[in-house]
């Protein structure tokens, strides 16, 4: 089967509402069943699924999911919150960029843009309307603030991405930080652009002591015990990315044993919610895997390659082309899908343009968090709104726009000064 009969065999599979990790293991089966024959392509599955499921380094993503989980039961969100408020109360829209900082520190724990969104909604939400904040404001940036999930390490797309094109995941975690803490103070940005453009008229609160905004900051002490003890530990070679995961884990029991929230039903819960998030993206990262062989044996990457070459693209034009694929994408697919779907295509062509795979790796997870917050699939404003069912879906995507344009100016800054995300991993 030639390749864009395949491709566009599985985008009809996928629109249709069949699942992308049946699809993909379809088309691929498929695929490489026409190439190399069907008892071959029936080997080939079994050593896709039976070889990377005992991957030692895929025990990664359960353990790094386990601890997110973990730290979302500790209910540690609440004093990172209170922190952030404490030092940004006083300040004209400080509720909503504490809800960012917050975010941003909440998504160094945890790992998860759609847990960092829901935990935050339940937490900022109350306060920000107590004092006058619109939802349009205030919505747009708890989903905006969410996406840092993805960035921040430990981020499991990361990961994922790690898997899929075989880079150290220690050092796409530490390529994560710098721009992860631009993206922090981009959307701290936003927030004083929204106020500007709709002309809010918001209830500020008195500045605290320092001494009072001091005593906040010990609430987030062990939050970021955590955060140092995993990526430093990495940094300095103390271990990989694999035992961080699991210092990790244990690091995050103990924070809620010692906060006291380790009751015996939450904590099945938590395993239960680990277990099941675990085995769908073990599927749907099995089923890239089995295209990727496919992708591989039909040629696709190098026919790119000539076509790219044919039209006398250079490496920025190529780029350029990928963030527009990305925004389609975003509007149509969710963050794994979209770099499951596109990685094992474009990685082998950016690589061969001579970008570093630990930039692209990050220049992906900026693109794929635009799909977070980008209509009309926008998982974040969907969690959002089922945190907060009154908020019309269409505020929320209107006071998007500031944040969005933000992580295009990110985009841009990262292709621009590719040492924001090489400079810390380069040191190791």
């Amino acid at each position: 089967m030639e390749w864009p009969i395949g491709v566009a065999l599985l985008l009809a599979l996928i629109f249709a509402g069949v699942p992308i990790a049946f699809a993909m293991a379809a088309i691929g089966f498929i695929g490489v069943a026409s190439i190399i024959g069907i008892n071959p392509a029936l080997t080939l599955v079994g050593q896709v699924y039976f070889d990377s499921g005992r991957s030692y380094t895929l025990s990664v993503v359960p353990l790094f999911l386990l601890m997110g989980n973990l730290v979302v039961q500790s209910g540690v969100a609440g004093d990172l919150y209170a922190a952030a408020n404490a030092w940004l109360r006083h300040r004209k829209g400080g509720l909503a960029m504490a809800t960012i900082v917050a975010c941003g520190g909440f998504s160094s724990v945890c790992g998860s843009s759609l847990a960092t969104t829901a935990t935050m909604a339940r937490i900022s939400l109350p306060a920000m309307r107590r004092y006058g904040y619109s939802d349009r404001l205030a919505a747009s940036s708890i989903a905006s603030g969410g996406t840092l999930g993805i960035l921040i390490p430990p981020s499991v797309i990361l990961v994922i991405y790690g898997i899929l094109t075989q880079q150290n995941i220690g050092a796409l975690f530490l390529a994560g930080i710098l721009p992860g803490i631009v993206g922090v103070f981009g959307y701290i940005l936003a927030v004083r652009l929204s106020l500007v453009v709709h002309r809010e008229q918001l209830e500020t609160q008195p500045k605290l002591p320092l001494v009072e905004r001091l005593k906040a900051l010990r609430g987030v002490g062990w939050a970021l015990f955590l955060f140092v003890f995993v990526l430093g530990g990495i940094y300095v070679g103390i271990f990989t990315a694999t035992e961080a995961a699991g210092m990790g884990a244990g690091g995050a029991l103990l924070l809620t044993l010692v906060r006291g929230k380790l009751t015996l039903r939450d904590t099945l819960s938590t395993l239960f919610d680990t277990a099941k998030t675990t085995a769908v993206m073990f599927f749907i990262l099995f089923g890239a895997l089995y295209f990727l062989n496919y992708v591989n044996f039909s040629g696709l990457t190098g026919d790119l390659r000539s076509w790219i070459g044919a039209l006398g693209a250079g490496p920025y034009a190529v780029i350029a082309m990928i963030i527009v694929i990305y925004l389609i994408l975003g509007c149509l697919l969710e963050s794994l899908s979209m770099v499951t779907l596109t990685v094992p295509i474009l990685f082998p062509i950016v690589a061969g343009l001579g970008f570093d795979p630990i930039w692209f790796g990050i220049f992906v997870i900026i693109a794929t968090e635009l799909s977070f917050i980008t209509p009309p699939i926008g998982m974040n404003v969907f969690v959002m709104r089922s945190v907060a069912p009154e908020i019309p879906i269409e505020k929320i995507y209107a006071g998007i726009v500031p944040f969005v344009a933000m992580d295009v100016v990110r985009l841009v800054l990262l292709i621009a000064v590719p040492s924001l995300a090489l400079i810390i991993p380069n040191s190791m």
